[in-house]
This record gives structure tokens, C-alpha cells and sequence, in this order.
């Protein structure tokens, strides 16, 4: 592993050498790739120093251990109990920094929310996680856009699709695929008899066109005129984007903009990241042995969370994680979920490779 940390190190203060070339001016293309590897390095290279200086430290106490002065020795053993323990804790960072990482982990995200069972209580709780993901992004400094959305008339969604851009999107809400389940009394509810609903989640990253390039000839596009809540007209042209990619079935529709190119591009952003998650799905299942070590199978079926309203609880499932501020966790305050799955997963991952 020293080795490696050497190595590493190596490159990062090439890289800075590179970066200070003045032949680089002008160069934006070039020069953002070599600062993405450099800030990929940082924090590694920053651990691997600050375990060298402690390694340091361990040995200048060491030699003091020999001496006569027994007040000096006690203070160099205890000294070294501390360096000893810091020097642990710098090791276990390294190795969850020095993990595989995720090639989609700096990506933007194609977050899909979509109700199942459950009727307009479904709807209305699609709605409160698509608000809850906005203000986690807001809380992030990241931008969210409406793709595509069919509203229900009492302000739910039977399904809302959005774009998330920002550092790290994908990183923190990739675990966040699968069944969301809510129990609560509905507001229609007159008896105060508690409903179990269910909404899906799915997070796609978002694909480039160099990564996924299709074929025009492999889409069918078909135009229509957009339609609101209740049949009500948002507008008189036909203006509402159909595509379809005939190879795979999958069919992608956008009707929120006026413009028919800009629901065009809409619906291509969307189609591309269903293309490379159906792609990736494809790789995965060719790996599912190492799969089981990490945290769910992103299979829309899997329960993973329950939101408890009457008893103000929320419960991740694979992670047997309950927290009972369910109101902080409705207005976006989900740190503290995303770290237990991040974590447990890295722990699960250490262990599978030993």
C-alpha cells in the first residue's frame, strides 16, 4: 500500500507541475482535466503526508522511551499511545479513499419519482419527495430542472422527472433507488384509518452524448399537442415530444416546455440515461456475485425506506436505520441518511476485499 501512496503522491505533484506550465494558458479543455485528477488525488495525497509526519512523530518518541529520566519516558509512552491511535484512524481513512471508485460518482442525476400503489396518496407523497430531494439540493448549492412531469389535480404527481447538477449529485442520492413507503391517515381519510402507499425512485446518472451515442435512425419522434391536470390546455401548438428508441422499446416523453426543441433535447437527456443505465444494468448483472456485497440491488421492487407519519418515524431497511424527526427529513434534512448508507456501504466493500 506504501508503495502505492508513493506513487500517487507522485503524480499529484506532477500534476501541479503541469498545471503551472504557462504553455497550458488557454488551454481550458486540457487544464480542467489535469485540476478533476489533481482534486480526485487531494485529499489522499493530504492523508498519506499527515501519516508520514505521524509515523515520524512515533519514531522520535520511540528513542526517547531509552531515556534515564522515568518522567520523560512517561511521557514519551503516552505520546506514543496517542500517535499510535491517530495513525490508526489516518490508516482507515486511506483505505476507504483508496476504494474503487464509482465512475458515475461525479455526475449529474436524472432523479425519477414516480407513485404506485395507493391512488392519490401516492401521488400526493411523490409530491413530498420530489419537494424533500429540491431542498436537500438547495441545501447543496446544486441546480434542479423539471424534465418531465404529469401533475394530478390535487398538487401530487403520478410521475415527475428531474435533473440534478451539482458536485457529487450522483455520489450522495445513488442509494436512494427503489420503493419508498409511506404510512399515514390520508387527508380524505374520514374514519382516521392509517393507508400504506408506495412511490418509486430511481436515480440514473446523467449520460453524455460521447458515452451513449444514438443512432437517429434508431428513434422514432412523434409530436403532440400537451395536455395539463384535468385535460386542461397548456398550450395550442403541438408542441409535446414522444420519442422512442426502437431497439430497446423505451419510450421517453416531455411536454412541460412551449417549445417542441426544447422538450426534444429534454426528452434525449432522459432517453440517454435510461440508455446507460439499462447498459450498466446489463454490466452489473454479469457481476451480481460482487454486487450482494453492496448496499441494495438498485431493483425498483426493493422496499428500502418507510415513513412513519403518525409516529413521526422514518426507517431505512437496509441499513435498520430509524430516525423519529420524520418533519426535518421532509424538508430536505437527510444528511444523516445519506452518510449511514454511504459509510455502510464502504464498510461492506472493505470487507469484501479483505
Amino acid at each position: 500500500m506504501l508503495d502505492k501512496l508513493a506513487e500517487v503522491e507522485k503524480r499529484y505533484m506532477e500534476l501541479e507541475r503541469m498545471m503551472n506550465d504557462p504553455q497550458l494558458l488557454g488551454q481550458q479543455r486540457e487544464y480542467s482535466k489535469l485540476a478533476k485528477e489533481r482534486a480526485e488525488l487531494a485529499e489522499l495525497v493530504q492523508n498519506y503526508r499527515e501519516w508520514r509526519k505521524v509515523e515520524q512523530e512515533i519514531e522520535g518518541n520511540r528513542q526517547l522511551l531509552d531515556e534515564n529520566d522515568e518522567a520523560i519516558r512517561e511521557l514519551a509512552k503516552d505520546e506514543v499511545a496517542g500517535l499510535r491511535q491517530r495513525k490508526e484512524e489516518i490508516e482507515n481513512r486511506i483505505k476507504v479513499l483508496i476504494l474503487p471508485k464509482d465512475p458515475n460518482d461525479s455526475k449529474n442525476v436524472i432523479l425519477e419519482i414516480r407513485a404506485g400503489t395507493g391512488g392519490d396518496e401516492a401521488a400526493l407523497f411523490a409530491g413530498e419527495l420530489y419537494r424533500m430531494y429540491c431542498r436537500y439540493a438547495e441545501s447543496r448549492g446544486w441546480r434542479v430542472e423539471i424534465m418531465s412531469s404529469n401533475q394530478t389535480g390535487l398538487g401530487g404527481f403520478k410521475e415527475i422527472i428531474v435533473n440534478i447538477e451539482g458536485q457529487g449529485a450522483y455520489s450522495r442520492l445513488k442509494f436512494e433507488g427503489g420503493v419508498h413507503r409511506v404510512q399515514r391517515v390520508p387527508a380524505t381519510e374520514g374514519s382516521g384509518r392509517i393507508h400504506t402507499s408506495a412511490v418509486t425512485v430511481a436515480v440514473l446518472p446523467e449520460a453524455d452524448e460521447v458515452e451513449i451515442a444514438i443512432d437517429p435512425k434508431e428513434i422514432r419522434i412523434d409530436v403532440f399537442r400537451s395536455s395539463g391536470p384535468g385535460g386542461q390546455s397548456v398550450n395550442t401548438t403541438d408542441s409535446a415530444v414522444r420519442i422512442t428508441h426502437v431497439p430497446t422499446g423505451i419510450v421517453v416523453s416531455c411536454q412541460d416546455e412551449k417549445s417542441q426543441h426544447k422538450n426534444r433535447a429534454k426528452g434525449m437527456k432522459i432517453l440517454r440515461a435510461r440508455l446507460l443505465e439499462k447498459k450498466q444494468e446489463e454490466q452489473r448483472s454479469e457481476i451480481a456475485a460482487t454486487r450482494k456485497s453492496m448496499v441494495g440491488s438498485g431493483d425498483r421492487s426493493e422496499r428500502i425506506r418507510t415513513y412513519n407519519f403518525p409516529q413521526g418515524r422514518l426507517t431505512d431497511h437496509r441499513i435498520n436505520l430509524t430516525i423519529y424527526q420524520l418533519d426535518r427529513v421532509m424538508e430536505g434534512q437527510i444528511d444523516e441518511i445519506v452518510e449511514g448508507l454511504i459509510t455502510h456501504y464502504q464498510a461492506e466493500v472493505l470487507k469484501a476485499t479483505g
